[in-house]
């Protein structure tokens, strides 16, 4: 059992920054690939990045490559989202994911567990 909760959200102005934090239970938190998704006002949930046990294995969704970068540090059971760039349609519920599998994890669907989420707002 893990469980994750996200932290770093709020407001900032098209072209800022903002780091977001998922902070995970549980001593096995390695074992797991992490990533970020995100669900925008009336759209679907989207990918956003995903990391492997070890901190590699990382791969973006089309939309933040270049802009965004995921890490982790299995010492303090923590996985980050670096955003940079941020542009207005970037505004989402940003939910950090955990999962022992990394095929299929972009998909969303069989990823076992999920944070809260976290609100990121971006003005234009």
């Amino acid at each position: 059992q893990v469980q994750l909760v996200e932290s770093g959200g709020g407001l900032v102005q098209a072209g800022g920054s903002l780091r977001l934090s998922c902070a995970a239970s549980g001593r096995t938190f390695s074992r797991y690939i992490m990533g970020w998704f995100r669900q925008a006002p009336g759209k679907g949930r989207e990918f956003v990045a995903v990391i492997n046990w070890s901190g590699g294995g990382i791969y973006y969704g089309d939309s933040v490559k270049g802009r965004f970068t995921i890490s982790r540090d299995n010492a303090k059971n923590t996985v980050y989202l670096q955003m940079n760039s941020l542009k207005p349609e970037d505004t989402a519920v940003y939910y950090c994911a955990a999962d022992p599998n990394y095929t299929d994890f972009a998909a969303g669907s069989l990823v076992d567990y999920w944070g809260q989420g976290t609100q990121v707002t971006v003005s234009s």
